[in-house]
């Protein structure tokens, strides 16, 4: 199990390796383009070398890569349905170029269709997306806070939506932890929370962590992330979660400041040696 953050790639995406190091992480996170919209860099087989050998020298054992925040597969508005499903192709093939493990995505809102209709169009677009697709970068679906008509605050929609698809090149999820925590799984109250996500999805479908502490009470449905142990998740908590990530193999990411996320990772090595 590797421990990482989500970093810039400002100048290039060959600088992130650096910055990842620099903070101390095993693997990082990185979007590709601008989360926010517009072209994204081009990736020459220069560039794509230099990143590969950086990532090697800084030995860096994993790299994901995160899709734009304005991928939304159930819009009614078909040029951003559509633009959806090339964005996210777009990055499982450039995460191929790289030797990303996982692009992770949200899946957008239900707002335009209501939630079955929802669920539907987002498995047809997800099936679109995919379909020709034989990279060796595989795509997980990311659970989100549940703040309006988000899609994927319930893990057992998640888990519908994987099911529904039924593509091997969606290996499974990335949890955070506090996205979790707002729509409603208490890791304060480990077991229940913990049964609760196995009886609805799975365990064996959680590839990835986001594992982030919370500024907002549990059932909150507020996207607020903290540093771990600043927050509403206690820290023995994160002892537990940081000790089923290591005996499943599952890497964790940061998605904290980075005025303290050198720290953070610090901390998160701590609580793996305890375990």
């Amino acid at each position: 199990m590797n421990i990482g953050c989500h970093v810039s790639i400002a100048g290039g995406i060959q600088n992130a390796p650096g910055r990842a190091a620099d903070l101390g992480c095993e693997c990082l996170q990185m979007f590709t383009r601008s989360p926010q919209g517009g072209r994204a860099p081009d990736l020459t087989l220069d560039l794509v070398k230099e990143f590969k050998l950086k990532a090697k020298s800084y030995n860096l054992k994993a790299w994901y890569i995160h899709t734009p925040y304005y991928i939304n597969f159930a819009s009614n508005n078909n040029r951003i349905r559509y633009g959806s499903v090339s964005v996210v192709r777009d990055e499982l093939e450039r995460g191929s170029l790289l030797g990303a493990k996982y692009v992770m995505t949200h899946l957008g809102t239900a707002k335009d269709l209501g939630e079955k209709e929802a669920k539907k169009k987002t498995i047809e677009m997800l099936q679109k997306t995919l379909d020709g697709y034989s990279g060796k970068t595989r795509l997980l679906l990311e659970n989100s806070a549940g703040a309006g008509a988000i899609i994927g605050d319930d893990l057992g929609e998640l888990g519908e939506i994987i099911k529904g698809v039924n593509n091997i090149q969606i290996a499974g999820i990335c949890l955070d932890t506090q996205h979790s925590f707002a729509s409603g799984y208490n890791w304060n109250d480990f077991s229940p929370a913990f049964k609760r996500i196995n009886d609805e999805l799975d365990w064996d479908l959680v590839k990835l962590m986001h594992i982030n502490d919370s500024q907002s009470e549990c059932g909150s449905k507020k996207d607020r992330h903290e540093h771990p142990g600043k927050g509403k998740i206690n820290l023995e908590a994160f002892t537990k979660i940081v000790s089923f990530a290591q005996k499943n193999n599952i890497d964790l990411i940061l998605e904290t400041e980075h005025d303290e996320v050198k720290e953070d990772i610090a901390l998160l090595k701590e609580l793996r040696i305890k375990n």
